[in-house]
């Protein structure tokens, strides 16, 4: 078991080391310190060592900076400033830390391509257009006049429907499965499972029964968008269910027919949204938050986690509508105290309305006593 907690902390390394100036250059980051030390991996700043670059961005873990070993540290100019550093740290100086180290990390752990071709197990339609330098995996079934792009990577027992476009760059994870006519924008990336196109829930019910819509629309997927692992999107009933450029797309989440998610939205795990839903752009959608259909949700809005949207949101803003937690037979009083809220309404507004007329009558009972003196 030691040996086994040892492996899982033992920060993982870097493809290829790089000069710390290099990396700078690379994510346009100000180089406080040796220009020559050599980054190898990245790390915590409590667990770092020789060799690894470490951020600071919640001022809560400043007290980690003193006895750090990393050999570079991502700080803001602030924090350089007031950090005495007696080892001499390197520094790269950011506004947002958090966001510069995801650009590092980025130039740090970037997988190298797989070798381009098509799998000899896939199963690819003579109609199809694979480009050259694209990657198609085991078991990977391409349907009819599907178009994958320039070094996307299609991972194996995916499933790609007829008609269906794949930007390049794109990167699609095992046991995906794009229903035809779909469209998948340039460096997109898919997690394992997800389902993109299935039909929505459209039904109509008649004479006892439910009568199938058919679902004619599409999925089309912008640009730079991360939908995670077994998330679902269904295609449009009539039009296009539209996922437009940089939206990030949690696992588990669901999306209705005909839904719109403006751009660079970010959605998170569990979060059920029904159809006809049009989310604006730079949203906030918390976990499990549930988004009825037919509603609008303005641009700049964040829902929390857990909450319930019944009607259109046309004043960005937090929205929260969680019931706060606690013991459970506190909540049993509570839920008894709630179910009779509209009898007590209606007893408040009826002692409200006496008062209001025994107020009254004794400002007529004054006023008729001041003409008498």
């Amino acid at each position: 078991m030691d040996a086994l907690t040892s492996q899982h902390t033992t920060p993982i390394r870097a493809n290829t080391p790089w000069r710390l100036a290099v990396l700078a250059q690379a994510v346009g980051a100000i180089l406080k310190g040796n220009p020559d030390t050599t980054i190898t991996g990245a790390a915590p700043l409590d667990q770092a060592s020789a060799g690894d670059i470490a951020f600071l961005s919640n001022p809560k873990y400043a007290v980690y900076l003193r006895d750090t070993r990393a050999s570079a540290v991502i700080v803001t100019a602030a924090t350089h400033l007031a950090w005495d550093n007696p080892r001499g740290i390197a520094c790269l100086i950011a506004d947002n830390p958090y966001a510069m180290y995801a650009r590092v990390a980025g130039c740090l752990y970037r997988e190298p391509l797989p070798s381009p071709g098509i799998h000899p197990t896939a199963v690819v339609a003579a109609s199809a257009q694979i480009a050259q330098d694209a990657v198609i995996g085991a078991h990977v079934v391409i349907g009819e006049r599907a178009i994958i792009g320039e070094r996307a990577v299609i991972h194996p027992q995916s499933v790609i429907g007829d008609d269906v476009l794949i930007g390049a760059d794109a990167c699609i994870y095992p046991r995906v499965v794009i229903y035809p006519r779909c469209v998948i924008g340039e460096r997109t990336i898919l997690h394992s499972g997800a389902v993109i196109g299935a039909d929505g829930f459209g039904f109509a019910f008649d004479q006892g029964q439910w009568i199938k819509i058919p679902q004619i629309g599409r999925v089309v997927i912008g640009n730079d968008v991360e939908i995670g692992a077994n998330t679902t999107i269904d295609r449009g009933a009539l039009g296009d269910t539209l996922i437009n450029n940089d939206v990030k797309i949690d696992n588990l989440v669901q999306l209705g027919h005909n839904c719109t998610v403006g751009e660079h939205t970010a959605i998170v795990g569990c979060a059920g949204i029904a159809g006809s839903v049009a989310i604006g752009k730079n949203c906030r959608i918390g976990g499990a938050a549930m988004i009825g259909g037919h509603l609008s949700i303005a641009d700049g809005t964040t829902v929390a986690a857990a909450t319930p949207v019944f009607s259109s949101i046309e004043k960005p803003d937090v929205y929260t509508g969680v019931y706060p937690i606690q013991q459970h037979q506190h909540w049993q009083k509570n839920a008894v105290h709630l179910k009779k809220l509209d009898t007590l309404y209606k007893r408040v507004r009826a002692l409200e309305q006496s008062l209001s007329d025994v107020q009254s009558k004794a400002q007529c009972l004054n006023g008729q006593k001041t003409k008498g003196e």
